[in-house]
């Protein structure tokens, strides 16, 4: 993992769950790393506190990754505070079930608005440089709602369809310019996303999980860490299930 110190990583949505997990994991690792936040500062300010302490530059801003030019100037900002780019981990997502029939044109693009084309805002944002330089990683956070779908999650499961659709594209078309792109997909993650579950909820999924529990912020990032390591040299356009065997074909 010595390969990675020194270099700079752009993680969406980094303030909280999978998200704080992945950077407090890179900033480990010796990665600089800055993150866009939507709700609390107070949060962002202090991971980026934590970041430094592990000998690290870190940087949090507010930005709606929804929208194009306020994430393009975002990415030119980091790049010059940070001094380069060369790992972005598209992790910034919503989610907002409901039956279809209830569901309102402002449920569903919501939630494509964020979790693909907060993709690709993000990914256009960073891909130039990236070709430039001949080097980069790009990994997505996905869901397994995006491999074999769930009911009351059109919106979900089509933003997350997307991506590992975008990621198996962009992987062929950038390949020759040293870049891999790859996705992780998580299944249940116990994150503030599942904090309405109730116990008998939590149970339920718990007994269609083969490995009997649910996984952790952790869980996800340590696949990241391996995505961006040396030991995954040789693998992109991959879609890598975190989910306990939840979603085994």
């Amino acid at each position: 993992m010595a390969h990675l110190k020194g270099k700079t990583a752009i993680v969406t949505g980094g303030s909280r769950g999978i998200g704080r997990a992945i950077v407090l994991q890179l900033a480990a690792l010796g990665c600089n790393v800055a993150f866009n936040y939507s709700k609390s500062q107070a949060e962002a300010d202090s991971l980026v506190k934590e970041v430094e302490k592990s000998g690290v530059r870190a940087k949090a801003d507010r930005v709606d990754i929804k929208d194009f030019n306020a994430v393009k100037d975002w990415v030119a900002q980091v790049r010059e505070f940070l001094g380069g780019l060369d790992i972005l981990v598209n992790n910034a997502g919503i989610i907002n079930d409901k039956a279809l029939m209830m569901m309102t044109e402002d449920d569903w693009r919501t939630v494509i608005d964020t979790n693909l084309n907060g993709v690709f805002n993000a990914t256009r944002a960073c891909i130039v440089s990236m070709m430039k330089q001949k080097n980069g990683d790009i990994v997505n956070i996905s869901s397994v709602s995006g491999i074999f779908g769930l009911p009351r999650q059109t919106n979900y499961s089509a933003s997350k369809g997307g991506v590992n659709a975008f990621t198996k594209a962009l992987a062929k078309e950038v390949a020759a310019y040293n870049i891999q792109v790859n996705a992780v997909a998580p299944g249940f993650i116990e994150t503030e996303i599942l904090a309405d579950f109730s116990e008998e909820q939590k149970k339920q999924v718990t007994e269609l999980i083969p490995l009997g529990r649910m996984g952790n912020a952790e869980d996800v990032a340590h696949c990241v860490k391996f995505l961006l390591s040396d030991h995954a040299e040789y693998i992109t356009g991959q879609i890598i299930q975190v989910d306990g065997g939840l979603a085994i074909r």
